[in-house]
């Protein structure tokens, strides 16, 4: 019969606690502060990987950091106008949105996307609360025309954002609360409310929050060093270096990288693009050595060593 006593004997859980421990020095870092996450691509419509949003989300408020949650909702709003007979049109990389389809944007993004989120994060504790960017004056926008051609092109309501107020999202932070906001903003000059998109739209209150972290997940791994003719995923750069690159990326990876280059240019100490196929891919970014995805850092950044 063994000796209960033996120091000698390995624990089952001695791995658990390990992990626990590597965490520690992340945990220190990021405790009291602001981390902005955008929710978006195959993460919004899996069962499994929603799940674990969720449970991500909880652990980071439950661990002394301040999340606050941004999303979009593109293949909802597809599916939504579909059911409504009204084709879905895209220039210049954005949603052609017009009155009718304004109306479902604006249905699909608060009344659905947005519930669902807060019901999941909810199973956790009275936590989240939804609002949109119309909400005490949240997110402010003015039509938007993109550059097509030489020629500027009328896409309906879509927005460019104006002006963040962060009272509200401050006043749910202080209150121990977990924010949860849709991507539509009210109108400066006109009345109505735009769609905006989610990815700008969490860059912008990353910077208006003064967010350690803005963290978007994409449906990729990273930004790829020489797509296609690589999969090497560059781990770390400068916003410099990320300024470079910008002309010669995907259209679908512009509004993500454009809004981690301007979190990091505006007082956000890091920016991340992680793979939102991966379960639990925001704790092994913020909590681990390794880190995985692509981490976008202010020009004056020299050290290799920020997670």
């Amino acid at each position: 019969m063994s000796n209960p006593t033996n120091p000698t004997r390995r624990h089952t859980a001695l791995p658990k606690a390990q992990i626990l421990i590597e965490a520690l020095p992340w945990l220190t870092r990021h405790r009291g502060k602001t981390v902005v996450v955008k929710f978006g691509g195959n993460a919004m419509i899996d069962a499994e990987l929603k799940a674990a949003f969720a449970q991500d989300i909880v652990f980071l408020h439950h661990a002394g950091l301040r999340p606050v949650v941004v999303h979009g909702g593109g293949p909802q709003i597809n599916a939504a106008l579909d059911r409504h007979g009204i084709v879905s049109e895209f220039k210049a990389g954005l949603r052609v949105t017009t009155e009718d389809a304004m109306d479902v944007v604006r249905m699909v993004l608060a009344g659905q996307v947005q519930r669902e989120l807060v019901g999941l994060l909810n199973e956790h504790g009275p936590l989240a609360v939804g609002l949109t960017g119309e909400d005490a004056h949240t997110i402010t926008a003015t039509k938007h025309r993109p550059r097509i051609d030489g020629e500027l092109v009328d896409i309906g309501r879509v927005g460019e954002i104006t002006a963040i107020d962060t009272g509200a999202i401050e006043a749910l932070l202080a209150d121990g609360r977990i924010p949860v906001v849709s991507s539509i903003a009210r109108s400066q000059d006109d009345g109505h409310v735009y769609n905006v998109n989610a990815d700008t739209a969490a860059a912008a209150l990353a910077a208006a929050l003064d967010a350690e972290t803005l963290m978007v997940l994409t449906d990729v791994e990273g930004l790829y060093e020489d797509w296609p003719n690589s999969d090497e995923v560059i781990s770390r750069l400068t916003a410099s270096q990320l300024e470079k690159l910008l002309p010669e990326l995907a259209s679908g990876m512009v509004p993500k990288m454009e809004g981690c280059l301007h979190a990091v240019r505006n007082g956000v100490t890091t920016a991340r693009v992680i793979d939102g196929r991966v379960q639990h891919s925001i704790l092994l970014e913020i909590f681990t050595d390794e880190g995985i995805g692509t981490m976008v850092v202010p020009d004056d950044e020299e050290t290799g060593d920020e997670q």
